[in-house]
């Protein structure tokens, strides 16, 4: 079962790393993309949360202080699911589309969730990871 968690992990946080990426590759455009949500602070928000995603989905990934990694996914995900995706003030055309974006960031968070619950309980004892949990676990 080990292995399996090693998988999971490696499956869900993968993405983070490459739109952590994305974050400082396209910066100009995601900052255009921010100020248009009226995200204040729009070039250093892309950045941090390019920064979150980066070392939330190593942390998830590697088994360095998981529970914290996802825990710090979870909140940023539901954090861009309301600000970035408000599919409730968007007009017809969008409106889809961001409510598609809303919901797969909040069923990412309640991923993130669950492998922070996992690894943050007291009996955690998961192979596999460098360091293992924060709040909990080895």
């Amino acid at each position: 079962m080990d292995y399996v968690l090693l998988a999971a992990r490696i499956l869900f946080a993968f993405m983070f790393l490459g739109s952590g990426l994305n974050h400082f590759k396209h910066t100009e455009a995601m900052t255009g993309y921010a100020q248009f949500k009226k995200v204040p602070m729009a070039k250093l928000s892309v950045q941090v949360s390019g920064l979150l995603c980066i070392l939330g989905g190593l942390s998830v990934i590697l088994g360095v202080w998981t529970d914290l990694g996802a825990l710090v996914l979870a909140i940023l995900l539901v954090a861009m699911a309301v600000k970035m995706h408000d599919f409730w003030n968007a007009d017809a055309a969008s409106k889809q589309i961001e409510m598609i974006g809303f919901l797969k960031n909040i069923s990412m968070a309640g991923g993130a969730l669950f492998i922070f619950a996992i690894n943050a309980s007291a009996d955690a004892d998961y192979a596999l990871q460098l360091v293992g949990g924060l709040f909990g676990g080895n």
